[in-house]
């Protein structure tokens, strides 16, 4: 088959699917139904917005049956309401439960945030999932050594980030790396790919939001994934696949206490030019 098909029976010519094309893909001349442009087949980065927007469900993309494509549930759409709630009352959890959280709550959620953008749909993004206490345990030993190792080689950055305190706390038994959180998510791609500084982190804020619908609290391991980033014994200890680097890591578990209250914030800084 061409790259799109269309139903004549059912297609209302209306130009949607044209108009959505992010690369402007589609051809739709007067008295004619859509077809596929010049160079569409190169170009095409398969996002299926032609699929998605046809209110009569006419189009099928040739990698993206139109039956395979659930249609959206208005009903479940967040009210205004619901979203700033949602978004306004979200905190980062640094004390958890140590209950497990199970390899399918956790494929769930990944499943939900593998649909954040992901700069021209390359969808790029790669998920480590670790939930073993001696392999957590590990990790945050040597991310201490790494701040060691700053302490002793570059003590301006390490006095500026805390370290020493971060080291002593975590000698006396405290884990400031991950919280004890019962499973860590790393979010991974090839380190060229010039999507995924923006691809990862963008998956990691879905996949945070929707931990939420499931009881879970999540947190960004910051300090974590830098460590994995710069010093090579952690990104040795993670083994992601050769070329790759972790663009972002993120503690998940069952939260110890439920926050009952939104905290206040700066009032945003807005430069108008309208």
């Amino acid at each position: 088959m061409d790259l799109i098909e269309v139903n004549r029976k059912t297609c209302r010519r209306d130009g949607i699917c044209a108009a959505a094309c992010p690369g402007g893909l589609i051809e739709l001349k007067k008295g004619d139904y859509p077809k596929p442009a010049a160079g569409a087949e190169a170009e095409c980065i398969r996002c299926g917005h032609c699929v998605a927007i046809c209110p009569t469900g006419s189009l099928t993309h040739r990698e993206m049956a139109v039956g395979e494509c659930p249609a959206v549930d208005e009903k479940a759409r967040l009210t205004a309401k619901q979203c700033e709630h949602i978004l306004k009352s979200r905190r980062s959890v640094r004390v958890y439960r140590s209950r497990p959280v199970s390899a399918n709550i956790l494929t769930g959620l990944i499943e939900t945030a593998r649909y954040a953008p992901s700069g021209k749909n390359s969808q790029c993004v790669e998920w480590l999932v670790l939930a073993r206490k001696d392999e957590l345990k590990r990790l945050v030993e040597i991310a201490a050594g790494w701040m060691r190792w700053m302490i002793a080689n570059k003590p301006d950055i390490a006095s500026t980030m805390g370290m020493e305190r971060i080291v002593r706390r975590h000698e006396q038994g405290e884990d400031e790396f991950l919280r004890n959180a019962p499973a860590l998510i790393v979010t991974h791609a090839r380190k060229e790919n010039p999507f995924a500084p923006m691809a990862c982190p963008i998956a990691l804020a879905y996949f945070d939001l929707a931990a939420r619908s499931r009881g879970l609290g999540c947190c960004w391991a910051g300090l974590f994934n830098t460590a994995a980033t710069v010093f090579p014994p952690l990104r040795e200890a993670l083994s992601l696949p050769e070329g790759h680097q972790p663009f972002g890591s993120m503690m998940v578990g069952y939260p110890r206490f439920t926050y009952q209250r939104v905290p206040l914030r700066k009032a945003p800084r807005i430069t108008w030019r309208v």
